[in-house]
């Protein structure tokens, strides 16, 4: 099982129309057939960490995360919510044993964001960002 877990903040001047149309467009993300299980919602971490909500993906293998990671409604929803986000951070874990696991896992999202540059320019929108593991 791969884990993808996202911690996040809107920024100040999003608007709660406008936050819940992002959780609803990541929720759609998060219903895909690729995905074993999701959780979405507020972030219970430190508050001074500077989250406050928290989205979580579990995806059964790498033919699963290609899946996800290929879905038009996945493009469709970073689109919308990565823009009004002022702080991301992404985490990452596995139940698998393969060593070359997380490699396998950078190089499919390399390969999807090379192919599709306007969508790697999305992270670039946000102010603090950490994608590690």
């Amino acid at each position: 099982m791969i884990i993808n877990l996202l911690r996040f903040r809107f920024r100040d001047e999003v608007s709660e129309a406008e936050r819940a149309d992002a959780l609803a467009a990541i929720s759609r993300t998060a219903s895909l057939d690729a995905v074993a299980f999701s959780v979405i919602g507020r972030d219970l971490g430190d508050p001074a960490a500077g989250f406050t909500h928290a989205y979580l993906v579990a995806i059964p293998g790498l033919e699963a995360l290609e899946r996800y990671f290929d879905a038009p409604v996945h493009r469709a929803g970073d689109f919308q919510f990565i823009p009004l986000v002022a702080k991301l951070s992404r985490s990452g874990f596995t139940s698998d044993d393969d060593p070359d696991l997380g490699e396998k896992i950078m190089a499919l999202w390399r390969r999807k964001m090379s192919a599709d540059p306007g969508w790697l320019a999305l992270f670039d929108l946000v102010p603090e960002l950490s994608l590690t593991g």
